[in-house]
């Protein structure tokens, strides 16, 4: 009887080749083509690893298939595609390699028929080269280190500069395993132990979280991501009690909110407003009450009605939600200041190569250079919006010093930043999570206080945050 592919791998090359044409973001395109699909939970688990897995190793994949071909250009991207999957399942997650072979040239034949001779043959050299892999001792080689990882190998000597030897190894396989995931109860419309009821009733364990000792307020953790797939579960999600969000990225929030209640609050780069619902609800735990003045603003206008059909949903407020780029704060917010503002900056994102496994293989190391300049050239445009006496929080998802450490550093030594002093954030000098095996991503902030007019922000610890260069290895 012939074998056929299989439903999970014939839904992860679906996947994998929108990934591929419209540069889709892999989360994206799982969310709507395998999540909700008729596969089984257990195909749809196995074709999400795929996709992941595949994407996130694209061009060690890519390498190790180029060694057994004459010439790269011999398949099509179509195959390509089939092609990395089986290399992916027999480099990357020791399946059966006799199944692999016999896989991959079965999902050859669903795209290109007159290629499974070839497939077979390139798999099976394949197969071969795998008691070679990464081809010299990772120990001593960055190249072989990173191909180990599937990492870029100039990925893998930035970390081994910025985090340390035993950092960089960790954080690098870490970034492999899959996320865990957490969710977040919304304030605005229920309370925690409803929710904790509420997934007790349908006999799901979930449990609260710490990190580093101290418990993130609303933040549940989820065993099984199919939890999310259950009626029970999908209600709460429908009606904003609950929603997806990392544990870092809900201690950031939590984190950015000021002693005491402020006036007013501008959050810059809002997006779809994950941030908004975390930081609104934070206010209400804490005070009782949202912030009155919250304005939200970003550079992408199609993000404005995203993020006002969510805060509606969420029963979240938002007083104002504009659209422009912060570099004309001035412009866009002429005169005005607020209590508190944030800035959640955009960055390189490498703290969340879990769920955003596209930015291994698509960043490039001068962007990095472009994103800290912008990062700096952002604070510096904020400096003149903060009231005197005021909290101006800066926030990453990713983990390069660059990005982090050294903006801190560049931004205090400008004109705009000389008004300000760091000041502690979570009791800590900054917010620095370590991706490891299980963790949550890793995410990092910072807290200015701008002095005020008697200069008395200069009684603020600055707790040393940004001075010792150690702040993004935590």
């Amino acid at each position: 009887m012939r074998t056929k592919a299989t439903p999970a791998r014939l839904a992860a090359l679906a996947a994998l080749r929108e990934v591929r044409e419209r540069k889709a973001y892999a989360q994206d395109v799982i969310a709507r083509d395998i999540d909700d699909s008729s596969l089984t939970p257990e195909d749809r688990a196995f074709a999400t690893r795929l996709v992941l897995g595949v994407v996130s190793s694209t061009g060690t994949l890519d390498e190790v298939i180029d060694r057994v071909l004459d010439d790269p250009h011999d398949v099509s991207p179509q195959v390509r595609d089939a092609l990395r999957i089986s290399t992916y399942e027999i480099f990357f997650l020791d399946k059966r390699f006799h199944a692999a072979v016999d896989q991959g040239v079965e999902l050859v034949k669903s795209v290109a028929p007159p290629a499974a001779g070839l497939t077979n043959y390139v798999l099976r050299q394949l197969v071969r080269l795998r008691a070679e892999f990464p081809f010299a001792d990772p120990n001593r080689d960055i190249e072989a280190l990173a191909r180990l990882h599937a990492f870029p190998a100039w990925q893998a000597a930035l970390l081994m500069n910025d985090l340390g030897p035993e950092a960089a190894f960790e954080f690098m396989r870490a970034s492999n395993e899959p996320a865990p995931l957490f969710v977040a109860v919304n304030a605005a419309k229920t309370r925690d132990e409803l929710v904790l009821r509420a997934f007790e009733r349908v006999g799901e364990q979930v449990e609260r979280v710490e990190i580093e000792g101290s418990e993130v307020p609303g933040c549940l953790r989820l065993d099984d991501p199919r939890t999310l797939l259950l009626p029970d579960v999908k209600r709460l999600l429908s009606q904003g009690r609950i929603l997806v969000s990392d544990a870092a990225s809900q201690q950031v929030a939590a984190s950015v909110l000021p002693e005491k209640k402020p006036a007013s609050f501008l959050e810059v780069g809002a997006g779809r407003a994950t941030k908004t619902i975390l930081i609104q609800s934070g206010a209400l735990r804490r005070w009782g009450a949202q912030i009155e003045e919250y304005v939200a603003l970003d550079n992408r206008a199609f993000k404005k009605k995203v993020l006002e059909e969510r805060v509606e949903r969420f029963g979240i407020h938002v007083s104002e939600a504009l659209v422009g780029d912060v570099l004309d704060a001035d412009e866009l917010m002429p005169g005005r200041s607020f209590d508190a503002v944030f800035l959640d900056a955009p960055c390189s994102g490498l703290g969340t190569l879990r769920r955003h496994p596209e930015i291994r293989w698509r960043l490039k190391p001068d962007e990095i250079v472009d994103m800290a300049r912008q990062q700096v050239a952002m604070l510096r445009a904020l400096a003149s919006h903060v009231n005197p006496g005021g909290t101006l929080a800066y926030a990453t998802c990713t983990v390069t010093r660059m990005e982090n450490d050294a903006v801190v550093k560049a931004f205090l030594k400008t004109e705009e930043g000389s008004r300000f002093h760091l000041a502690p954030i979570a009791g800590k000098p900054c917010v620095s999570t370590r991706l490891s095996k299980g963790s949550p991503d890793a995410h990092f902030a910072v807290r200015f206080v701008r002095a005020d007019d008697t200069g008395g922000a200069d009684d603020v610890d600055d707790g040393g945050a940004g001075d010792n260069g150690d702040a993004s290895r935590s």
